[in-house]
């Protein structure tokens, strides 16, 4: 049988440009000579739809796309599309997670989603009701089985979860010839090999093709890859595309790819340790991987500046690495011409910082405007004077010159229906080194899920791979705010390298400040780190979204009370 992965890019919501998508990818495929395309899950709808499944006629309109496509497409091919559907059993959730397949005009074959996650960015359980069954669609000398996305991950160590049904085992049993997973699984750093591993061992273990269909886009705060594939156990099958031979489907692109199945059988040997990558950086990053990350960045950006509306975007640009970092991204997903950044000296801002920004701002080629604070400090000070009773310099004026700033781009906003990105990244989230109504001011945060060791990483990346986009001086100067004299990240917070180890250990493995001892940090530091980030949660949940591309982002992916008692850990 001669298969096709069509990896296309949904809009949450808009019904009749998915359709058309589907019906434009299955002529394609027809035309190609698929006799069976697949499509990625709850492809009709856009994923996650969240609380828009609340919405009766969100649910009404899946179904009237799914018949308005039996009508649409060609005859003779089978398509495989995921969509919302009604639960027709009585009792349990009124929505299911189902995964058609429409021949010849029919809806021919039906799989509900098993297994529905309720961990990090999902909420699956919230909405659906869990497949009872497991059916086989018999095409074309195949009998094919489907696992909607989660249902082969259930092996995996996922924290505080444990599933009791084991839907591959269920379709195995029923003697499938080829397993087909519609995906829409999110990207973070490693999580293709991670899905790769997974697919061989599944594939191994059956003896039978495992092909993975992926989502690709970026929906709020989730990135889709996309890099579909087939896994025959010892490896990935061959594939054929726009001309070329490959063995996945493009990263962060709709694709279309084609393999046949006849003899395709894998064979069973044991799982290869895949190595130690070189770590260039010094961050558990290869150079590829970085370029990678740095891919899902620019293409989380352009996505939602797109499904948002908006046609331009700017952001203040202070001379320093995270927001040297961020109008790179930005120029590379939107073009230079769309692209505005902001220099706002104040009576602190150095020299090198001011001419910085500027020589940056000419490498890429994007309009730069300056526009000084000192008078509107200078005036919000004097209408302060009385109410701050004399009071020495302190946090309070720091923050006013952050405001400042952050009223001024939010204006430019507002004149010129310009998207307003923010340039904090994620240590500084943690840590509530950031600014309410003043740096945290905007629709996005294009780096608010990137250590600050990851950012100086991809910077020296992009520099190497590049020549020197980004000034060196930007790079090897020390980081600061300038909301003082002679200001310096570490005069508040531990050195970057050592506490994004700490924040990592916290955050993605949820170790306590006891265990982050035992891994050889000091503990009084990690009590410190740990109680610093829970009491400034406040500060996250007024943030902007921001490009999950780590394990575990801030925002809707990692849900914490913000009034609690910081008990010891």
């Amino acid at each position: 049988m001669r298969l096709a992965i069509a990896q296309i890019n949904s809009l949450i919501g808009d019904f009749s440009g998915n359709r058309k998508k589907v019906r434009d990818f299955t002529e394609k495929a027809q035309k190609a000579g698929a006799e069976l395309v697949l499509f990625p899950e709850l492809a009709l709808c856009g994923y996650p739809p969240m609380d828009l499944l609340d919405q009766d006629c969100f649910a009404e309109f899946n179904i009237q796309s799914l018949r308005l496509l039996q009508r649409e497409l060609p005859q003779e091919i089978a398509c495989g599309v995921g969509y919302v559907n009604r639960n027709v059993r009585q009792g349990g959730k009124a929505l299911v997670n189902a995964y058609g397949i429409i021949l010849n005009g029919k809806l021919a074959f039906e799989q509900i989603k098993t297994l529905l996650p309720t961990y990090d960015v999902f909420d699956e359980a919230r909405n659906f009701e869990p497949a009872a069954d497991w059916p086989v669609f018999e095409w074309k000398g195949e009998r094919i089985g489907v696992a909607v996305c989660e249902d082969v991950w259930r092996e995996t160590e996922t924290p505080g979860t444990r599933y009791v049904r084991d839907p591959v085992r269920e379709l195995m049993d029923r003697g499938i010839t080829l397993l087909c997973v519609p995906s829409a699984s999110p990207y973070y750093a490693g999580k293709l090999k991670v899905r790769q591993r997974l697919a061989g061992r599944l594939s191994r273990r059956g003896g039978i093709p495992l092909v993975y269909i992926n989502a690709v886009g970026a929906n709020d705060s989730i990135i889709f890859d996309g890099r579909s594939f087939i896994s025959l156990g010892g490896g990935a099958a061959v594939l054929s595309g726009a001309g070329t031979k490959r063995n996945k489907a493009r990263a962060f692109e709709e694709d279309l790819v084609l393999w046949d199945s006849a003899g395709a059988r894998p064979p069973a040997p044991p799982e290869e340790d895949p190595g130690q990558e070189d770590d260039p950086y010094g961050v558990g990053l290869s150079a590829k991987e970085l370029d990678t990350l740095e891919d899902a960045l620019v293409h989380g950006i352009r996505d939602y500046m797109v499904k948002c509306g908006f046609s331009r975007a700017h952001l203040g640009l202070s001379g320093g690495i995270d927001s040297a970092l961020a109008a790179y991204l930005a120029v590379k997903a939107a073009g230079r011409e769309r692209i505005t950044c902001f220099s706002m000296p104040s009576r602190f801002s150095s020299q090198g910082s001011r001419d910085d920004a500027a020589e940056l701002a000419a490498r890429l080629g994007c309009r730069y405007e300056i526009l000084p604070i000192e008078d509107v400090f200078g005036a919000y000070l004097k209408t302060l004077e009385g109410v701050f009773e004399g009071r020495p310099f302190d946090i309070a004026e720091e923050n006013l010159q952050a405001r400042i700033r952050g009223a001024l781009l939010m204006g430019f906003s507002n004149k010129f229906d310009s998207m307003l990105l923010t340039t904090g990244n994620k240590s500084e989230l943690a840590m509530g080194y950031c600014t309410l109504y003043g740096d945290t001011n905007g629709a996005l945060g294009p780096i608010g899920d990137v250590f600050k060791t990851e950012v100086f990483a991809l910077c020296r990346r992009i520099n190497d791979r590049e020549g020197e986009i980004i000034p060196q001086a930007i790079i090897d100067k020390p980081p600061s705010a300038e909301l003082r004299p002679n200001q310096k990240d570490q005069d508040s917070l531990p050195p970057y390298e050592v506490l994004d180890k700490i924040l990592k250990a916290y955050l993605f493995q949820n170790l306590s400040a006891g265990e982050i001892a035992r891994l050889g940090h000091d503990r009084a530091l990690a009590e410190r780190i740990i109680k610093t980030a829970a009491r400034a949660e406040f500060k996250r949940r007024q943030a902007p979204p921001v490009l999950k591309v780590s394990p575990r982002a801030f925002g809707m992916g990692r849900r914490m009370p913000i009034a609690r008692f910081i008990y010891e850990i």
